[in-house]
């Protein structure tokens, strides 16, 4: 069997300009994630660790450290990571942040809701395992961007349903856990130059200036769910993405006008 992945690669082309990813059904006849690369690409599981891999028996070295935290609490002694330990949290954890991008893309929303909610769960465990205030830091600088991340994964199905007021709890539940982040670490006085607090206000204002869904016609609501993805495609710089929508946006609006022509 030949181990050249030219083959897999062929008419799959690299657009440094996107995330390019697909799923599709390997071997063993379950879904997987395939992210293209300048080089290549990674593919990753669906569920459980990424690679695929089982480390000491458990589903990744994140939950195996918890039993170990777990375990040591419980005999009453004192827990703290190691280098090689937490060299292992920052590799596995790169892991899930390329899946829960690629989901996210994917819009598989509920999937990078759960990967987001993971390495916040990793943050976590750092901050209450670790003592060294550089490693702590390399990881929990990117708390910001995974609380905005998780925010749009829980949402954007919210208000794609018509649950707007949950879509705002949840977007204002990140909002506030942003600014406790930069109180924690006394960044308050640079609230505004983080971009992920601007992105989640913005878009809590643009929900609240819309009208709500269930008072908009079928096509009303359609083309405002196409509106907020185009905004996402653009920000990400899918321009052919966003070229697509803008013309069906375009489409549905005219149908929406002539309706309303029709009817009135």
């Amino acid at each position: 069997m030949s181990k050249d992945i030219s083959k897999i690669l062929e008419g799959w082309d690299y657009d440094p300009e996107e995330v390019v990813v697909r799923v599709i059904v390997g071997d063993d006849g379950k879904e997987k994630i395939q992210l293209r690369l300048d080089l290549g690409l990674l593919q990753m599981e669906i569920d459980g660790r990424p690679d695929g891999q089982r480390p000491m028996g458990y589903t990744s070295w994140l939950d195996y450290y918890e039993a170990e935290e777990r375990r040591a609490r419980a005999a009453g002694e004192p827990f703290e990571l190691d280098d090689k330990a937490v060299a292992r949290l920052w590799q596995e954890g790169i892991q899930y942040y390329h899946r829960y991008l690629s989901l996210w893309y994917l819009k598989r929303y509920d999937l990078c809701a759960r990967d987001t909610a993971r390495n916040l769960r990793l943050f976590a465990f750092i901050r209450r395992t670790v003592s060294d205030e550089r490693q702590i830091w390399q990881f929990d600088q990117f708390r910001p961007y995974v609380l905005m991340m998780n925010a749009r994964a829980v949402a954007t199905p919210l208000l794609e349903a018509g649950k707007r007021e949950e879509a705002l709890r949840t977007i204002d539940t990140a909002i506030e856990a942003i600014r406790h982040f930069l109180e924690q670490y006394d960044l308050q006085d640079q609230a505004d130059q983080w971009m992920e607090l601007k992105n989640l206000q913005e878009w809590r204002e643009e929900i609240l200036q819309e009208q709500p869904s269930r008072e908009m016609s079928p096509v009303a609501a359609r083309i405002a769910i196409l509106q907020r993805r185009l905004q996402e495609a653009v920000a990400a710089e899918a321009f052919e993405e966003a070229a697509l929508l803008r013309d069906e946006i375009r489409r549905l609006q005219k149908e929406d006008c002539n309706t309303g022509t029709e009817s009135g």
